[in-house]
């Protein structure tokens, strides 16, 4: 398994931190376009729906924003994985409106932390359990390859491009 599962979702070079400040206006406009009937129904068969699909973003967003605090606060330390498909057997309960509210306020948390981070604060270290060793900024491009992954799966059942 690689560092970030997620980096072939993204240029070399590429502005994570645009990406993840863009999601949750690409998300509204993919959510507006999809409407509240279809973002009921699974991506494809066996798969989430859209509503389904904000749930888990809000749900990582918890677990990235935990992960760049312990980086902060315990450089070295191990960080704690999660099964995500433990996670979305409760995502049953969680409306569309709620998932996206949650998702939006912690990802503006998040955001808010990235604008104290030195230069310093982007290489602490953290080690993965299933991923090994990673910095902070490992896991804010981690967040952005995550999103696109997301974005684009949305976008294509939406029938729509992703600006």
């Amino acid at each position: 398994m690689t560092l970030n599962p997620y980096a072939t979702f993204l240029e070399i070079g590429e502005d994570t931190q645009a990406i993840i400040a863009e999601t949750p206006r690409t998300l509204a406009s993919l959510l507006l376009a999809l409407g509240k009937e279809k973002s009921e129904i699974p991506l494809e068969p066996g798969k989430w729906s859209p509503r389904e699909v904000v749930a888990h973003l809000a749900d990582c967003e918890l677990m990235f924003g935990a992960r760049l605090r312990q980086a902060l606060a315990d450089p070295g330390s191990t960080i704690l994985p999660f099964d995500q498909d433990v996670y979305a057997q409760r995502y049953a309960t969680y409306d569309l409106v709620t998932a996206q509210a949650t998702f939006n306020a912690i990802r503006a948390w998040n955001l808010a932390l990235l604008t104290t981070v030195s230069a310093e604060d982007r290489s602490k270290e953290v080690t993965h359990p299933e991923r090994g060793t990673m910095t902070f900024w490992t896991i804010v491009e981690t967040m952005a390859g995550h999103d696109r992954n997301h974005l684009l799966r949305l976008q294509s059942f939406a029938g729509q491009a992703v600006s």
